[in-house]
C-alpha cells in the first residue's frame, strides 16, 4: 500500500486511478500528518453472492409488515415528478 500526501493525490489523481485499475494498486491519502482516505478496487459484487447473503438470511415473521410500513412512510408508489 503506498502513502500519498494529498496534494500529490490531487496532482497525480488520473495516475492514481491508472494504477488502481491496472495494477490493482491502494493508495492511502495522507493530510497534515493524518490519514484521510483510502483509494483502492471497487469491491466486486454479484448476483450469486446477493443470493446466498439473503438464503442465509431468510425473513422472520415480521418482515412482511415491516416492508409494508416501510413502504407507506415514504410514499412509494408515487413519484412526485408526474402527477
Amino acid at each position: 500500500m503506498k502513502q500519498l500526501t494529498a496534494t500529490d493525490a490531487a496532482r497525480r489523481f488520473s495516475d492514481v486511478l491508472d494504477s488502481v485499475e491496472s495494477e490493482h494498486e491502494t493508495f492511502v491519502v495522507v493530510r497534515r500528518g493524518r490519514v484521510v482516505a483510502t483509494i483502492g478496487p471497487a469491491l466486486a459484487g454479484n448476483g450469486k453472492a446477493l443470493k446466498k447473503a439473503l438464503r442465509a438470511n431468510t425473513p422472520d415473521s415480521q418482515w412482511a409488515g415491516e416492508l409494508r410500513e416501510m413502504r407507506e412512510s415514504v410514499g412509494a408508489g408515487t413519484d412526485p415528478w408526474h402527477d
